[in-house]
């Protein structure tokens, strides 16, 4: 974004993203062989390693691979035999084996070959003294694993330390010393999160583990309403209604939640449900809500009006650069003045629209906004960007376009302009490779409220309904549990149990469990921005490793204790096939901080292979309310983490984190669109150097044993306002090979706050003065 407009105590917020795991201290590299010859070296974010003292006379040693491994083989020099070798021992997904006859002071040497997708791997050689006494106990492990299962659990835990005593917990909050002592198995009858750590006297305590087992007795959801009660935050708008009646309500809702300083960061969420026939109305769409229509199709539902956002408020001082969280969907708008206007940032999908008219992205103002995305939509005029800085449009027909900035990024368009990057910056691509429009509410001919479920779409151009109606299936409501303000995650948890889908309506939900979704196809379908708070450290949502689940409309808050993720798509090694019906996560969003203090390692974990990340927004917080933002107050590595292979990200906005931004180990991944700021509040360059001794951590980092992945139209900012002596040394950090190709790549330093060296890996010059970009058209 653009600050030369703005006073910087409002600048915008951003995602930031970094490593989860730190590598072992090793500077030696592993050469890649494949097919045969000596194996290859591996760079420390491969993997972690460590030895655990078990008791006396024994130790274990533990290799945890970033990304699963077929096998892993020790190789280490025993007291009494000489060099031994042993393939070691999985268990869930960290490799073992127990080392005995050692004694106190005695030095272990070992290392590691391991294979991972074909190729081997040789690590460096390592070094442990064993201790007399002192050391770790060995984490706990669960009998029978985590999962789901029809009956009642009997659950055994267990330590390899001798002697030591284990602590749980069933509420998903972190063990400590004074919990619940494990004397006996576990009857598991109903979906929980098992959390174990290990303790003795002398040593340290073991890492936590933890196993959730979901108990699923029915087939199918329990009876529900097809017309429901969505609750006291959802506007359901009838055209028989008088228009000077729904006119106040929407000017009341719009008032409650228009003011930037007041509304960005309170907890009111409300959606705007249009029945279909036509309305004479002008919605203002403010903070945390939803506009939609309950036609089957875009046509059901026509408003002669506007559907609007601006700058609205005068502390915004012209810019649009703080417009999150609102939407609008699936109905058409006659504009009354001939245009629309849908003036917005992060987080604001327009979707499924039919806009007769012309569309403008900007505030009326011509102040600055930073960053949008349409889907699955028409204008019949010209689309106007003008000052709009970043933009992605998908599987849309335009009359025209006119603008550009920075990256103005299109797929599947109809009436986009010419690939012409890098001047003007257009990045167009014919066609989105994979796509499936959102879920969503709609009214059938009797009256009675279904779940439309569009169809997968391949090589997808134009709108989905081009031809009257959006291919696809529907599900009734009495197949959904409609969440809300009573409900737990415990009641949550248990309306998944029975076979439910989910349909969230506006509210803020505290969760002090974590909310498991283990059937495949699972729908779980938000309006009004609901959003779900971990409080205890838990994770807040976690999907299976099963076929078409479909994620839509959520905002993830950090909660106060860390979270290790806000919403993971698949255990680690995960390696199921879903091609033909992939997960879908859209318009799913992540905050850290902003509207309490948060923490979470990650944000967004995606361990399943072919998911389609459609349109979402992680963010740490760079602005809020008091208390809520800082360097060590806010805390969060990485944004978004991708460890499944085939996986598509259409939409990519990540910023303010602190490590790296982006990780991506799966093979042939592939990113249309990426906006990034780097974290703004870096106190000094000392305490930003990544792993490789390099100034900060890349924006946007692909794993090193990745061989295939491509990128379109992305771009990186760096805002250093707290230390403008700051340097990133680049935001792209990628393997030089053949298969690995990035397309129309740029950084800027925005009022030349701190500085980037290269744009991707050693290409690319330094940021100069003047919010002047640095462009890359193809790399390599």
């Amino acid at each position: 974004m653009n600050w030369s407009r703005r006073d910087p105590a409002h600048h915008q917020s951003r995602w930031r993203k970094g490593l989860v795991k730190a590598a072992v201290a090793a500077s030696a590299v592993v050469l890649v062989v494949v097919g045969g010859g000596r194996p290859a070296a591996a760079g420390p974010e491969d993997y972690t390693q460590s030895v655990t003292q078990l008791n006396a006379t024994q130790a274990q040693i533990s290799f945890t691979p970033t990304t699963p491994a077929r096998y892993v083989d020790v190789h280490y020099l025993s007291p009494n035999a000489g060099q031994q070798n042993f393939r070691m021992t999985n268990n869930a997904g960290t490799w073992q084996q127990t080392v005995s006859s050692l004694t106190s002071g005695f030095v272990l040497e070992y290392w590691f070959t391991y294979e991972k997708n074909g190729p081997q791997f040789d690590t460096p050689h390592f070094f442990y003294t064993h201790g007399g006494g002192t050391g770790t106990v060995a984490t706990p492990t669960f009998s029978p694993p985590g999962g789901t299962y029809t009956t009642t659990q009997s659950v055994t835990l267990a330590t390899a330390t001798a002697g030591a005593s284990i602590r749980f917990t069933l509420d998903g909050s972190t063990p400590t010393a004074t919990s619940t002592l494990y004397t006996g198995p576990l009857s598991i009858s109903a979906t929980t999160t098992v959390r174990a750590i290990g303790l003795l006297s002398g040593l340290t305590n073991s890492a936590v583990a933890s196993a959730t087992y979901t108990i699923s007795t029915a087939t199918s959801c329990t009876t529900q309403p097809d017309i429901p009660d969505f609750g006291p935050n959802t506007r359901i708008f009838d055209p028989s209604m008088s228009t000077a009646t729904i006119q106040a309500q929407l000017d009341a809702d719009f008032n409650a939640q228009k003011d930037t300083q007041t509304a960005q960061m309170a907890n009111r969420r409300v959606a705007h449900l249009f029945k279909p026939g036509t309305y004479n109305v002008r919605d203002d769409v403010g903070f945390y809500t939803s506009v939609a229509g309950l036609g089957q199709n875009p046509g059901g539902v026509t408003i002669n009006g506007d559907v609007t956002v601006d700058a609205f408020n005068a502390s915004d001082a012209g810019n649009a650069t703080q417009n999150f969280w609102r939407s609008a969907e699936n109905l058409t708008i006659v504009p009354s003045s001939g245009s629309d206007r849908w003036a917005v940032s992060q987080a604001a999908p327009f979707r499924r629209i039919d806009v007769r008219g012309n569309l403008l992205l900007y505030p009326a103002s011509f102040g600055f906004a930073s960053g949008g995305y349409i889907s699955d939509t028409r204008v019949s005029g010209q689309v106007s960007s003008a000052s709009q800085q970043q933009w992605y449009t998908k599987d849309s027909t335009l009359g025209s376009w006119n603008g550009s900035v920075w990256n103005m990024v299109f797929s599947g368009t109809a009436g986009a302009p010419a690939n012409s990057f890098p001047t003007p910056p257009m990045t167009t691509l014919g066609t989105t490779p994979v796509s499936r429009d959102v879920p969503y509410l709609y009214i059938d001919g009797t009256g009675k409220y279904r779940v439309f479920l569009p169809s997968l779409r391949t090589n997808a151009s134009g709108v989905s309904w081009a031809s009257g109606s959006t291919p696809g299936t529907s599900l009734p409501m009495s197949q959904f549990y409609v969440v809300k303000a009573a409900d737990t995650a415990s009641t949550i948890n248990a309306a998944l149990a029975s076979g439910c889908n989910l349909f969230f309506t506006p509210g803020v939900y505290h969760l002090n469990q974590t909310l498991n979704v283990t059937r495949a196809n699972t729908v779980v379908l938000g309006i009004g921005y609901p959003t779900l708070i971990p409080d205890n450290g838990v994770n807040a949502m976690q999907v299976a490793d099963v076929d078409g689940v479909r994620i839509k409309g959520l905002l993830f808050d950090a909660g106060t204790t860390n979270s290790a993720a806000l919403l993971t798509a698949g255990p680690s090694g995960s390696t199921a096939d879903h091609t033909a019906n992939p997960t879908t996560l859209q318009d799913v969003f992540f905050r850290i901080g902003g509207a309490t203090v948060g923490k979470a390692t990650n944000s967004l974990v995606v361990n399943s292979n072919n998911v389609i990340v459609d349109h979402t927004w992680a963010w740490r917080a760079d602005h809020g309310n008091a208390g809520t933002v800082g360097w060590t107050i806010n805390t969060a590595d990485t944004g978004v983490l991708v460890n499944g292979n085939n996986v598509l990200a259409t939409g990519l906005f990540v910023e303010h984190y602190q490590k790296y931004e982006v990780v991506w180990n799966g093979q042939n991944g592939k990113t249309i669109f990426f906006q990034n700021e780097k974290p703004y509040d870096v106190p000094n360059q000392a305490a930003w150097i990544g792993p490789n001794g390099l100034n900060g951590y890349a924006a946007y980092k692909v794993g090193p044993n990745v061989t295939t992945h491509e990128a379109w139209g992305l771009g990186s900012y760096c805002f250093f306002n707290t230390n403008p002596a700051v340097n990133l040394y680049h935001s792209f950090e990628v393997p030089n090979t053949a298969g690995v190709r990035f397309h129309s790549v740029l950084t800027v330093s925005l009022n030349f706050k701190g500085t980037i060296t290269h744009v991707i890996n050693d290409t690319g010059a330094v940021t100069p003065s003047g919010t002047t970009p640095v462009k890359v058209t193809n790399y390599p």
